[in-house]
C-alpha cells in the first residue's frame, strides 16, 4: 500500500512539474508568433555577406593610451589604444590582434593586468586626454581569458577612465579613477572601489560634478595606501577650461574610507593636470608634475608619502594631452615625463631633458620600463608604438598597427582603381589605393603623403587626380602635384585692414561638381577660387552668431581670462565646419557652422539666407556636415552633432524646399552615437548612409528606418564617408581605424521584401576586370619578409555574385531535429528512416556559367544556407588536373600553387543557380547576365582573344587526356607489380605469365619514358629531352598567368606534344589490353586477387 502512494505521489510530482513547462513551451511559442518581427530587410544580420574590408593605412599607426605588459613574459602585452580598441601581441609585437573590436567602445583610457591572474584584463573606455578630438567610452571591462571574452562591468556613465589598479593581494578588489564627462557636468566621477571583482562600486571619494579622478596610484608596499590625483576641467565647442580650484592630491590609508587631502608645499588655488606617479625604487618618494599658471606649476616631490612636498623647478606639461608620470623601477631619482617630446630627470626632478625622438613620432602617452633593463623601453605616441633596447639611441617603429585617426576621407577617379586619401590626427593627410593587383595586397610602402602637419579635408580634381587639395589644421591648404611631389600653398590671406578671419580646425574644402578648377573653402567666410587656388574671392559676409566665447558659462560661471588653458587647444568660435554645392545647379551652395546656423544661397553666394531653430536641433548644434542631393536641387540633408555639450544623440534633417521646412530622419539610429557624416546614393534617392560615432548605417527607404552594417566593421567612429560612383563604392574614414570599403554596395539597391519573398535570387552583377595578380615581393601572402610585414588584402579578381536563399535547404536529418525541437514528444525514427538519412547526399547550390553561345565555362559549388551570399568566380576554366591527387600546398609553402583553369576570353557572360537535392538539380533563377573586360596593362597585350582561347582551351584538353593517361600508365604499372606477386602466390605454373608481365613492364617504362623523360638520365644529372608531359606543362605554366598571345615556342610545344601523344596512347590501349588478357588467365588459374580484378563466381 505504501509503495502504490508512494507510486502515486511521484507521478503527480512529475505531472505538476511537466505541465507548468509544457504550457510555457506553448507559451513562448504564441509570443513569437504574435510579437511583431521586424521584417529581413530591415535586419543587420541579413547583410552580413556585404562585408566591409581594411586598406589600413598601418605606415604611420595612431595614438597609443597605455600598456599592460604580463608580469611573467613580456614577450605578451596589451595595447590600449586612445581610438582603435585594444590589441593583445604573444610575440614581442611580431603581430598584434585586436581584441575589443565588439565591445560597446573603441576609445580607451587604460588597460590593466591582474597582479595574481596576469589573464585577467581590465580596460576602462574613454579616452583619459581633454583635447578638441576626443572620444568618450561606457566605463570599465573585465576579461578573465587573456581577451577572448568581455563582461561590462559598470560606471557607463563615467565616459573617460584614468587609471584601473587591481589589489596584488586581492584580486576582488578593483580600483577605479574615474574621470568623468569632459564635455559636461556630472557623470560617475572620482575614485570607485569593488570589492567582488567588479560586481558592485562603491564612491569612495568625490569631490563635484565638475572634478573626476586622473590619476591613482597604489603604494606597493600596502594596498591600503593610495594617492589620487582629482583634476577639474570641461571642454566646449568654444572653449576648454583646463583647471580650477577643485584640482588636488588626495591619500588614503585605511584603503578608502577616509581621505585627506596633501597640501604641504603643494600650490594653491586654480590648479590644472597634476600627473603622478610613486617611485617603486622607494615608495615614500612620489613626483607630481602639477600644470598652473603663475609659476606656482612645475616638478613637485615627496619624500615623506606626500606630508611634505618641495618643488624642484618649473617644468610641466599640457593637461589637455599629456601630464603623465613614469618612475623608474629602481634608481629613485628618474623619472620621465610625457611630453611632445618624452622628458627625463636623472636628478629627482632638478632638471629634465629629451630622452631622444630621432626617427620617432613625438606626442608621448604611454610607457613601459622593463624592469630587467631600464634600457629597454615601450612608448606609446601619437605615430603609434616604438621600442628601444639602447635608451633611445635607437627607435624600433611597429610597421603594423593600423590605428590612424582620420577626420575626413575622399576619393579620386585613377585608373585602374582610385586612390583613398584623408587627414589624420597629427599624422599627416595620406593617400593610397583602394586596391591593387598584387596579390601581396595593399603595403605601407603604397601610401603616400600629400601634406604635413595633423591632416584635415582633402580633396582631388576629378580629372587629374595628380592634383591633390590637403590642408593642415586651421586651414593651411596645399595644391599637391604628385607629378613632382610640390607643395603649393595656396591658403586665402586677409586683405589689407580686412578683420583677421576664423578657420576651424578642419576647415571644410570642396571641388565644385561643374568646374574642376573651382573650390570653395571656408572660414568664417566662404572663399571661392576659379582657378585652383591662384586667387581667391570671399563670396559671403561672416556667416557665424559672431558670438563672444568668453561670455559663455562652462562649469557654471564665466571664467576669467586668467583661468587655466582657457581658449587652448580650441577653435576661435564661429566658422564653418561644411559646404556643399547642388550638382544639379551650381548657383545653389549650403553651408553650416560650429555655433549652429545653416546658409543657403541660391544665386552663387550673392545672397545668403540664414536658416536657425529647426524643431528638434539643440541649440548651438555643430553642423558636421551637410550634403546636397543629386536627385532634386531643393533636397539637402544635415548631419547635427551635439556631443560637445555631452549630448550623444543622433540628429539628420532633410528639406525638400530649399531648407525653408526641415524634417528628422534619424528615426531609429540607436539613442547613444553622435552622428557625423551622411551620404545620398547617385542612382536610388531613397537609398542613404550616415556614419556614427559607433558605426556605420543605411536607409532603404529615405530614412524611415536605418540598418547597421556590421560585416567587417568593428565598432569605431565613422568620421566621414565618400560614395565612389564609378565603382559603387562606400568608403569609410574612420577616427580610429583607418580606412573601410565597401565594395559594389550596388546590391543594397535591390534588396527589398519582394526580393526577400522569392526562393532565390541573383542580384545585378558588376562588371569585372580580368587581370592577373602580381607578385611584388616575389611570393604570395607576405614573402620571406617576416610576419610583420604589414599587408591588407586586396579582393581576388573575379566577378562577385551577389546571390539570396529564402530558405536553407534541409538534410532529413536536419528535418526531423527541427521537427524534434517544436514537440515534446519525439518518436524514434524507423530504421527505414534512420538508413534514410545516411545514405542522402548533402544538399547544395550550383553556380553555372556560360559564355555568349551558351557554352558552360563553369560550375561553382556553394552551400544550401539560407540569407545573402557572397560568391567570387576567378574568370577561370575548371582546372584540368585529375579530380584524384590534387595538389594544395601548405600554408607556410609559398612557393607553387594549386592547379587552375585558364582565363576566360573577355566578354559576355551569364550565370544561373540551381540546387541540387536528392540527385535531382533544379534551377533557381533565370541568366543574369555579366561582362568581363580585360584591364590591359600589358606591354605585349593580347590583340586576338578568339585564337587566345582557342590556344589554351587545346593546350587544357591536351591536359587533361595525358593525365588520363599517364594515370592510367601508373595504375597499370602498380598492377604489373601485384600480378607478378599473385603469379608467384597462384596453384599454377607461373613460367610463360611472368614473362609477359616482364615485357609488358617494359613497354610501359619505354611509355614512361616518353610521356614523362627520361629519369636515369636526369637522376644522373644529364641534360634531357623534353618529354610529352613536359611540353604540356610548359604551356600551361607559360599561358595560364599571362594574357598574351601564345610565342611559336609554345604553339611549336603544343604541336609537337600533341602528335607525339596520340601514338602514345594507343601504346598505352594495347598494353592495357594486353594486361586485361593477363588478368583473365589469373582467374582462370585461381590467383589471389589483384586490383581492378572481377572475380569469376558462378554461386555453387
Amino acid at each position: 500500500m505504501f509503495t502504490m502512494r508512494k507510486n502515486q505521489l511521484l507521478l503527480l510530482l512529475a505531472l505538476i512539474v511537466c505541465l507548468p513547462l509544457s504550457a510555457q513551451k506553448k507559451r513562448q511559442n504564441q509570443e513569437a508568433e504574435t510579437k511583431e518581427e521586424t521584417p529581413a530587410y530591415l535586419k543587420s544580420s541579413t547583410y552580413s555577406a556585404l562585408s566591409f574590408r581594411s586598406v589600413g593605412p598601418a605606415v604611420t599607426s595612431g595614438r597609443i593610451a597605455d600598456f599592460a605588459v604580463h608580469p611573467d613574459n613580456h614577450d605578451v602585452y596589451y595595447v590600449a589604444t586612445a581610438s582603435g580598441g585594444v590589441w593583445k601581441t604573444v610575440n614581442h609585437g611580431t603581430t598584434f590582434k585586436p581584441i575589443f573590436d565588439r565591445q560597446g567602445s573603441y576609445s580607451i583610457g587604460v588597460v590593466t593586468l591582474d597582479p595574481q591572474q596576469p589573464s585577467t584584463v581590465w580596460v576602462g573606455t574613454g579616452e583619459n586626454n581633454n583635447q578638441r578630438s576626443v572620444a568618450y567610452g561606457d566605463g570599465v571591462y573585465k576579461s578573465t581569458d587573456g581577451g577572448k571574452t568581455w563582461s561590462h562591468k559598470g560606471l557607463k556613465t563615467s565616459e573617460h577612465i584614468g587609471d584601473i589598479l587591481v589589489d596584488p593581494t586581492n584580486s576582488d578588489i578593483i580600483w577605479v579613477a574615474a574621470y568623468g564627462p569632459v564635455w559636461s557636468d556630472g557623470g560617475e566621477r572620482g575614485v570607485y572601489k569593488s570589492t567582488d571583482g567588479g560586481d558592485t562600486w562603491t564612491c569612495v571619494k568625490a569631490v563635484s560634478d565638475y572634478t573626476g579622478c586622473n590619476e591613482l596610484v597604489m603604494d606597493p608596499r600596502n594596498p591600503n595606501v593610495l594617492y589620487a590625483a582629482f583634476h577639474q576641467r570641461q571642454r566646449k565647442v568654444f572653449t576648454y577650461i583646463g583647471g580650477g580650484p577643485e584640482t588636488a592630491l588626495y591619500k588614503t590609508t585605511d584603503g578608502g574610507e577616509t581621505w585627506t587631502q596633501l597640501k604641504g608645499g603643494l600650490p594653491g588655488g586654480d590648479i590644472g593636470r597634476i600627473g603622478l606617479d610613486i617611485s617603486p625604487a622607494n615608495p615614500d618618494v612620489l613626483y607630481a608634475v602639477v600644470e598652473a599658471p603663475d609659476s606656482k606649476g612645475g616638478i613637485y616631490r615627496t619624500q615623506d608619502g606626500g606630508a611634505s612636498w618641495s618643488k624642484r623647478s618649473g617644468y610641466y606639461t599640457s593637461g589637455n594631452y599629456y601630464q603623465e608620470v613614469f618612475c623608474d623601477p629602481h634608481d629613485v631619482d628618474r623619472f620621465y615625463i610625457a611630453n611632445t617630446y618624452f622628458q627625463i630627470s636623472d636628478d629627482g626632478g632638478k632638471s629634465t631633458r629629451n630622452l631622444g625622438e630621432l626617427n620617432k613620432h613625438i606626442d608621448n602617452h604611454a610607457m613601459w620600463i622593463d624592469p630587467n633593463n631600464t634600457d629597454h623601453l615601450l612608448v606609446g605616441c601619437d605615430g603609434g608604438i616604438y621600442e628601444t633596447w639602447d635608451h633611445a639611441g635607437t627607435w624600433h617603429f611597429k610597421p603594423n598597427l593600423p590605428v590612424t585617426q582620420f577626420y575626413k576621407v575622399s576619393t579620386d577617379n585613377a585608373e585602374p582603381f582610385y586612390n583613398i586619401h584623408g587627414g589624420t590626427q597629427d599624422n599627416l593627410s595620406l593617400g593610397g589605393p583602394s586596391r591593387t593587383t598584387s596579390m601581396n595586397g595593399i603595403v605601407n610602402s603604397d601610401w603616400f603623403v600629400t601634406s604635413t602637419g595633423d591632416g584635415f579635408e582633402t580633396q582631388v580634381d576629378p580629372t587629374n587626380p595628380n592634383i591633390i587639395y590637403a590642408q593642415a589644421q586651421y586651414g593651411a591648404l596645399s595644391r599637391y602635384d604628385r607629378g613632382t611631389g610640390e607643395y603649393y600653398y595656396i591658403k586665402p590671406m586677409e586683405g589689407k585692414d580686412e578683420a583677421a578671419l576664423r578657420w576651424n580646425w578642419d576647415a571644410p574644402l570642396l571641388i565644385s561638381s561643374h568646374d574642376n578648377k573651382r573650390l570653395y573653402f571656408g572660414a568664417n567666410k566662404l572663399f571661392r577660387t576659379n582657378d585652383q587656388g591662384h586667387s581667391w574671392e570671399a563670396i559671403s559676409p561672416d556667416l557665424s552668431r559672431q558670438l563672444d566665447r568668453n561670455t559663455l558659462e562652462v562649469m557654471g560661471k564665466v571664467w576669467s581670462v586668467d583661468a587655466v588653458m582657457k581658449n587652448r587647444s580650441t577653435d576661435i568660435y564661429g566658422q564653418m565646419t561644411t559646404i556643399a554645392e547642388s550638382s544639379l545647379d551650381e548657383n545653389m551652395l549650403w553651408v553650416g557652422t560650429d555655433d549652429g546656423l545653416i546658409h543657403v544661397s541660391t544665386d552663387g553666394g550673392q545672397n545668403w539666407q540664414a536658416i536657425d531653430n529647426i524643431p528638434g536641433v539643440p541649440e548651438l548644434c555643430y553642423v558636421h556636415q551637410i550634403i546636397a542631393s543629386q536627385h532634386d536641387k531643393n533636397t539637402a540633408y544635415a548631419a547635427f552633432n551635439h556631443h560637445r555639450f555631452g549630448d550623444f544623440k543622433p540628429y539628420i534633417f532633410k528639406t525638400t524646399d530649399a531648407g525653408q521646412t526641415w524634417t528628422a530622419i534619424q528615426s531609429d539610429l540607436p539613442e547613444r552615437g553622435s552622428v557625423y557624416t551622411i551620404a545620398e546614393d547617385h542612382v536610388k534617392a531613397d537609398l542613404l548612409f550616415c556614419g556614427t560615432e559607433f558605426g556605420a548605417f543605411f536607409s532603404p527607404n529615405g530614412g524611415t528606418n536605418w540598418v547597421q552594417l556590421k560585416a567587417g566593421l568593428p565598432t569605431i567612429a565613422v568620421r566621414d564617408m565618400e560614395i565612389q560612383k564609378r565603382e559603387t563604392d562606400l568608403v569609410l574614414g574612420t577616427f580610429g581605424r583607418g580606412f573601410y570599403v565597401l565594395d559594389n554596395y550596388a546590391p543594397l539597391r535591390g534588396i527589398n521584401e519582394e526580393f526577400l519573398a522569392q526562393d532565390a535570387g541573383i542580384l545585378p552583377i558588376k562588371d569585372a576586370l580580368l587581370y592577373v595578380e602580381r607578385t611584388d615581393i616575389g611570393l604570395r601572402d607576405k614573402g620571406h619578409l617576416g610576419s610583420s610585414y604589414f599587408t591588407t588584402p586586396n579582393p581576388k579578381p573575379g566577378a562577385v555574385f551577389t546571390y539570396h536563399l529564402k530558405e536553407s535547404i534541409l538534410t532529413l536529418e536536419q528535418e526531423r531535429q527541427k521537427r524534434e525541437k517544436e514537440t515534446e514528444n519525439d518518436a524514434y525514427p524507423s530504421f527505414d528512416e534512420l538508413r534514410a538519412e545516411d545514405r542522402q547526399e548533402k544538399p547544395y547550390l550550383l553556380f553555372t556559367i556560360r559564355n555568349s553561345n551558351g557554352e558552360v565555362i563553369r560550375h561553382m559549388k556553394a552551400s544550401a544556407t539560407k540569407g545573402i551570399k557572397r560568391v567570387t568566380w576567378d574568370m577561370r576554366h575548371d582546372t584540368p588536373a585529375p579530380v584524384v591527387g590534387r595538389y594544395t600546398p601548405a600554408p607556410d609553402v609559398l612557393f607553387g600553387s594549386a592547379e587552375l583553369g585558364h582565363l576566360a576570353r573577355p566578354g559576355e557572360y551569364s550565370v544561373v543557380l540551381s540546387k541540387y537535392v536528392d540527385g535531382e538539380l533544379t534551377t533557381l533563377t533565370e541568366p543574369v547576365s555579366f561582362e568581363i573586360k580585360h584591364l590591359n596593362q600589358s606591354s605585349f597585350p593580347a590583340t586576338d582573344w578568339a585564337a587566345y582561347d582557342e590556344f589554351v582551351s587545346k593546350v587544357a584538353d591536351l591536359r587533361k587526356a595525358f593525365s588520363a593517361a599517364n594515370n592510367i600508365r601508373a595504375e597499370l604499372n602498380r598492377n604489373i607489380r601485384h600480378i607478378q606477386t599473385a603469379i608467384q602466390d597462384m596453384p599454377a605454373p607461373a613460367q610463360g605469365l611472368l614473362e609477359q608481365t616482364s615485357q609488358l613492364r617494359t613497354q610501359l617504362q619505354d611509355i614512361s619514358l616518353k610521356m614523362n623523360g627520361d629519369r636515369t638520365l636526369a637522376r644522373h644529372q644529364f641534360e634531357t629531352a623534353p618529354s610529352i608531359g613536359s611540353r604540356i606543362g610548359r604551356c600551361e605554366y607559360g599561358m595560364w598567368d599571362v594574357t598574351s598571345e601564345p610565342t611559336q615556342v609554345y604553339l611549336d610545344a603544343y604541336r609537337i606534344a600533341a602528335k607525339q601523344f596520340g601514338p602514345v596512347l594507343q601504346e598505352l590501349k594495347q598494353v592495357a589490353s594486353q594486361m586485361e588478357s593477363l588478368e583473365k588467365q589469373l582467374e582462370l588459374n585461381n590467383a589471389p586477387y589483384t586490383p581492378g580484378r572481377w572475380p569469376n563466381w558462378t554461386g555453387e
